[in-house]
């Protein structure tokens, strides 16, 4: 899907091309007037540490204060999100949720159902063509790659692979970010166990990463608990398979109690992208268009950046001149990278059905909250 090369992507003619033209009827101006004229904007799943989304929420609402912000279950996965799109397609109230931003494999899923209307943001040349869907129904917005946090005051030996995960110095320490039946970070952290047992991406991968965790939850290493900041710090869950921008972000506001490590495994390095999208049943549709422009504008990408995801607009942004240095030298190093995987949305989609429905058959762990 991309040439990932470290801190910068190799560019492609695709993401030099810049349009100024917003892909509806309404100029920007006629846009922000409809937006503040519905006066709400209706999120869902975006937790405030993840890929800064705290800040970033922040700043749309300093650019457009007539904007009410109404936050819907941040801790929500991909899954429920579209669950209440569907829940609410007759609800014009603040449950109903105008736009989403979910795993890749979820994006097609949701525009085959009806659930998606397309917009094509000001600048969507810039965003590569083989990460959004061609009319505009759902688009990439940030990628990271799977890694290991981990709690240094407990665990004496930090683990480098999922092939440590399976020793028994780690019994009752690993878990993953997520219910693995819903949470698209989870159903990619079985992928990545996967591969890491040189199985392909995809169905293949999918089957030998549940037959990883069968065997990590048989040897009492892994704990069916949604892994986060809080409870690495308690001690609940003090190895978690998270992906590296919120592995990062919990360890920046933990802020060294207890002290972090986080680690790309180097059995396997998984790079996924998630999409935003605006509902088809909006009840504030021009709010959640507003809300995109802001998000793919050079200000919504550097949000992401500081956060620690690579905004899609990477490559654009990089060329530009347009991302602070302090900014890029506060990202990974780029050797952990170096050999990052992006699988292809057939891979993606065929993991992420296999690994819903064998989990509860294979590993047999009701992961909670």
């Amino acid at each position: 899907m991309f040439n990932f090369t470290g801190k910068a992507l190799s560019l492609t003619a695709a993401s030099l091309m810049v349009t100024t033209a917003i892909a509806s009827a309404q100029s920007m101006d006629e846009l922000v007037a409809a937006a503040k004229a519905e006066g709400m904007l209706t999120t869902i799943a975006l937790p405030h540490s993840w890929c800064g989304y705290g800040d970033v929420i922040a700043g749309f609402k300093a650019k457009y204060p007539d904007i009410k912000v109404n936050e819907l279950n941040p801790d929500a996965g991909s899954a429920d999100e579209l669950e209440a799109v569907r829940a609410n397609k007759d609800n014009k109230g603040p449950q109903a949720p105008d736009v989403l931003d979910v795993g890749l494999s979820f994006g097609p899923a949701a525009q085959a159902e009806g659930l998606l209307q397309p917009h094509k943001v000001a600048t969507w040349d810039t965003i590569p063509a083989d990460a959004k869907d061609a009319d505009g129904h759902w688009y990439g917005d940030y990628y990271g790659v799977m890694s290991l946090m981990v709690n240094t005051d407990l665990v004496q030996n930090v683990p480098t692979s999922f092939a440590d995960l399976l020793k028994p110095e780690y019994a009752g320490q690993v878990a993953l970010a997520g219910d693995p039946r819903a949470s698209n970070q989870a159903i990619l952290g079985v992928m990545a166990a996967g591969m890491a047992q040189g199985a392909a991406p995809g169905a293949d991968a999918a089957k030998a990463g549940l037959e990883y965790f069968k065997k990590l939850n048989d040897a009492g290493n892994f704990v069916p608990v949604i892994g986060k900041a809080g409870t690495l710090a308690q001690g609940t869950t003090p190895i978690i398979i998270a992906w590296d921008y919120n592995a990062l972000s919990w360890s920046d506001s933990l802020n060294g109690n207890p002290p972090v490590k986080v680690v790309v495994p180097s059995d396997s390095v998984l790079a996924g992208v998630y999409v935003q999208a605006i509902s088809a049943y909006a009840p504030q549709p021009n709010a959640a268009k507003l809300w995109m422009e802001y998000l793919y504008s050079d200000e919504g990408q550097l949000g992401w950046l500081k956060g620690y995801c690579h905004p899609i607009r990477f490559n654009d942004l990089v060329a530009k001149g347009s991302v602070p240095q302090e900014m890029l030298d506060k990202l990974p190093p780029a050797e952990g990278y170096a050999k990052a995987v992006f699988p292809s949305l057939d891979a993606v989609n065929a993991n992420s059905e296999a690994v819903k429905a064998g989990w509860d058959g294979v590993v047999g762990a009701n992961v909670v909250q």
